[in-house]
């Protein structure tokens, strides 16, 4: 993966919500609490896509609101791969490495703004 990846996109996010830095970092910070990555982790060990789809566009759609840029790339691709009725693994892994690099950028985030 390049260098150049984006993981939390503060200009694009802090827009959302009427340049309103405090607000982005709060969402963020809140952001983090968020359990649709082992709930997908679960329903796809239970090999459930109907179970796996909704939260993979749940995850997908608060990564797109929040400008999590390469989560929500990401959960693109899976929430694409389920809807042609497959669960890649590899693509699950790489979405929970991306995840967990996000939360790491998103301290760094709240550390620079506070919160």
């Amino acid at each position: 993966m390049a260098d150049d990846v984006v993981y939390v996109n503060v200009e694009d996010g802090s827009k959302r919500v009427m340049n309103n830095i405090k607000l982005y970092v709060k969402l963020l910070a809140k952001f983090k609490d968020d359990q649709s990555l082992p709930a997908i982790e679960t329903a796809i060990a239970e090999e459930s896509i109907e179970k796996a789809q909704p939260l993979v566009h749940t995850l997908k759609g608060l990564s797109a609101n929040l400008s999590l840029t390469e989560l929500f790339n990401q959960t693109l691709e899976l929430e694409t791969q389920m809807k042609a009725g497959t669960i890649n693994r590899d693509q699950l892994t790489l979405v929970k490495d991306i995840h967990s690099k996000t939360l790491a950028e998103i301290d760094k985030v709240i550390s620079k703004y506070g919160g």
